[in-house]
């Protein structure tokens, strides 16, 4: 996936379409959906992918995967809001080329009716389409636990990139929530929501080695969502992620986030520079994103938790290099 080209102007005629006929932007979800919609669901799903294209030759997978249960339920609604933004950052300023962008959530497979859900890699207005179908769980467990290692499972097994293939280049996954991941991938859940059988389980540290062969992967904790901020919780994702763990005073802020992110990423902006372009773009939350990726800042964290060097990439030439 990954073929076509964003509009603006399809973006807001849709919207003035759903205010026209009295529809949300979440019409599945406020609709009353009690189930994945069939174009999220992960079961039996060979692999999502991110292709290269004639429009699209230098593929930059984007992965963005958020906590829809109890206070978290309001992150997608942010995000379709402002997805202009978050494009026109990524083109316009140059950010990332050719930006493939795939929108999923989690919720808890020990409880959750849609523990799972995950769209497609898209250039164009699907991107949106796919941000529509997601249902809003808005349950939970009640503990400090989602099934975020189920999600990484996914995203490590199920995901086919060309960046990757090509080029050797990881795409990004962005996690967004309030709690931590289970201790260890469940076979049984694995079976229940994507089909695969697991012999036996795979921890949580075992799985995040695998998906980072792939992905850069982040943690954006909201701090003023339910458990945010809770010390436990950040001890844990940093034991997992170091510095690659931000905090977000204001969840509004979450699309700069995941913007200026991949740009410092891709060695396109510093932030200073990134917080300028906030700026220059009209967005009042540079205070909130630079207090939240200040850990990236800097030569030696440039490219987070991984180190610059050569990648051994089976389907690339020796010696290719993410910055």
């Amino acid at each position: 996936m990954g073929s076509g080209l964003w509009s603006t102007d399809v973006y807001t005629a849709a919207a003035s379409f759903r205010a026209a006929h009295g529809k949300s932007a979440f019409d599945y979800s406020d609709s009353g959906a009690r189930g994945v919609h069939p174009a999220l669901d992960p079961r039996g799903v060979g692999v999502r992918e991110s292709r290269d294209s004639e429009e699209h030759p230098f593929s930059t997978p984007i992965a963005v995967l958020f906590d829809v249960t109890g206070s978290m339920g309001g992150v997608p609604r942010v995000l379709q809001t402002k997805l202009p933004q978050l494009l026109g950052l990524l083109t316009r300023k140059g950010y990332a080329t050719d930006p493939h962008i795939l929108f999923g959530a989690v919720g808890d497979a020990t409880c959750d009716q849609a523990p799972l859900q995950i769209g497609q890699f898209e250039s164009d207005n699907r991107m949106d389409e796919d941000l529509a179908r997601i249902m809003l769980e808005g349950g939970g467990g009640g503990q400090k636990t989602e099934s975020y290692e189920l999600a990484m499972y996914f995203m490590a097994r199920h995901t086919s990139l060309d960046s990757m293939l090509k080029r050797g280049r990881r795409g990004y996954l962005f996690l967004i929530g309030d709690e931590m991941p289970y201790p260890r991938v469940s076979p049984t859940a694995v079976r229940r929501f994507i089909g695969d059988t697991l012999a036996e389980a795979v921890t949580t540290e075992q799985i995040l080695a695998e998906l980072r062969r792939t992905f850069d992967v982040y943690y954006l904790m909201p701090t003023a969502a339910g458990w945010g901020g809770d010390k436990e919780i950040l001890t844990r994702w940093r034991g997992l992620l170091g510095q690659n763990v931000l905090e977000l005073d204001d969840l509004d802020a979450v699309c700069e986030t995941i913007a200026l992110t991949v740009g410092i990423g891709e060695d396109a902006i510093d932030l200073d520079a990134g917080l300028a372009d906030l700026v220059d773009v009209g967005s009042s939350h540079h205070g909130t994103v630079g207090k939240a990726l200040a850990p990236l800042h800097g030569d030696v964290a440039r490219r987070g938790v991984v180190a610059r060097g050569p990648l051994a990439v089976s389907d690339a030439a020796s010696g290719n290099e993410r910055l």
